[in-house]
């Protein structure tokens, strides 16, 4: 059996098309969608993100500010300009790139975004608000795992699913995201006992610990569907995911590249966020 390779190219090309068409009909209404992101560090895989974010939001017809506040920042500072951007009737997506000077905490900092500018789910009202069903950004990461799952018509009710982590920016929020599309999940987590008898149990497996090559053939279901949602840095500046992926070959059904599989929906997600904030602004 050979592996399908379940690119996310193809699909973040479509979502950011549709992006651009929803966002010209708000521009010439005169409420062009703006978003922006505000940053606190010297770290430069970040910096990379930030620009290439920015870059495929003006590929898209949005308007994009970058707010860089320097790696000494204040939380204090850092908030103050949270708020400030909330405040901003021209804004309409506001994102907090990670990762943030010593001393802020993310979750603490994200609670001044305002929930209908969240576009990126990092604030813990969205996640409670999903949790409960109710209107609310999902982090545009744990997003892009279920609508990568459903472009490639991977049936998830009354599947079994593993997800492997349980951050607020990835495994919590796609747990949640798969719950609502009715298949019987299962988190693990770094204490998860025999993790690769849970996870050889799952008809599709989402890998999502920032571990490289954590998942192997052992861990994978014969015929499963899995989504790797690692980006781990390699010495040679590339990127490898969580999932050894000449491991699993052969022996997974289908496999998410990196770079190419959720990395690009993610983008395309961030934009579509916004556009929908503005449409309801």
């Amino acid at each position: 059996m050979s592996t399908e390779i379940l690119s996310g190219r193809e699909l973040a090309t479509h979502l950011r098309a549709e992006a651009a068409a929803r966002a010209a009909e708000l521009s010439a209404s005169g409420r062009p969608p703006r978003l922006a992101v505000v940053t606190a560090t010297a770290d430069e895989s970040s910096a990379w993100y930030v620009r290439s974010i920015a870059k495929a939001a003006e590929k898209t017809g949005l308007a994009c500010d970058v707010h860089d506040l320097g790696p000494e920042a204040a939380p204090a500072a850092i908030r103050a300009r949270l708020e400030q951007l909330s405040a901003d009737d021209t804004v309409h997506g506001i994102i907090l790139q990670t990762p943030l000077p010593s001393g802020a905490a993310l979750e603490d900092l994200a609670s001044a975004i305002a929930f209908e500018k969240d576009v990126d789910g990092a604030n813990p009202l969205s996640l409670g608000r999903l949790a409960s069903g109710l209107p609310a950004f999902a982090p545009a990461t744990a997003e892009a795992v279920v609508v990568l799952l459903e472009h490639h018509r991977v049936p998830l009710a009354g599947r079994r699913v593993a997800v492997v982590g349980r951050s607020t920016v990835v495994g919590k929020p796609a747990a949640l995201l798969l719950l609502d599309r009715h298949a019987t999940v299962t988190v693990c987590h770094s204490r998860t006992t025999d993790l690769a008898a849970v996870t050889a149990e799952a008809d599709v497996l989402v890998a999502a610990v920032g571990r490289a090559g954590l998942i192997t053939a052992a861990h994978v279901k014969e015929g499963a569907v899995v989504i790797d949602v690692g980006t781990n840095p390699t010495a040679d500046g590339g990127l490898t995911g969580d999932v050894d992926a000449a491991s699993v070959d052969g022996r997974a059904g289908a496999l998410t590249p990196v770079p190419g599989g959720v990395g690009p929906v993610t983008t395309a997600l961030l934009l579509r966020h916004t556009v929908q904030a503005a449409e309801r602004d």
